[in-house]
């Protein structure tokens, strides 16, 4: 009868694995509540929405994809990285087409910015899911 410490330890599978991943880049914070993170998991969620809403309340510039200027490419990367709070955003039209207020240039590095901790924080619940990080 072999004892616990010898049976092999099953592994995951790819999408179990990269479920964190996915989870956390749609839903800020998602992908810490999988892997049990409570505490980390509400923190990301309150500071990226919080991030995002007062971006929009500044009148922030939403990008949208496109093929033009290569900073408005990497603005519309850095705003997808919000998951469904960017796809929110573009179904009710939220955020301005053109900065035309400081406060609205302020507001645009807010989402950007939103956008960009969420990837980190998706990558950082990946990291835990798979045993890579404690």
């Amino acid at each position: 009868m072999a004892s616990r410490a010898q049976t092999p330890v099953q592994q995951q599978t790819k999408s179990s694995t990269y479920s964190a991943l996915l989870l956390g880049w749609l839903i800020p914070g998602a992908g810490h509540l999988l892997t049990r993170h409570w505490v980390r998991a509400l923190l990301l969620f309150l500071v990226i929405t919080a991030m995002f809403v007062l971006g929009l309340a500044m009148q922030a510039k939403v990008y949208t994809p496109n093929t033009g200027e290569p900073l408005d490419m990497l603005g519309f990367v850095g705003d997808i990285g919000t998951g469904v709070l960017y796809m929110i955003a573009r179904i009710f039209s939220l955020g301005q087409p053109t900065v035309q207020l400081v406060t609205a240039d302020y507001g645009t590095k807010f989402v950007v910015v939103a956008g960009l901790l969420n990837f980190i924080a998706a990558v950082d619940a990946h990291n835990l899911r798979i045993g890579r990080k404690v």
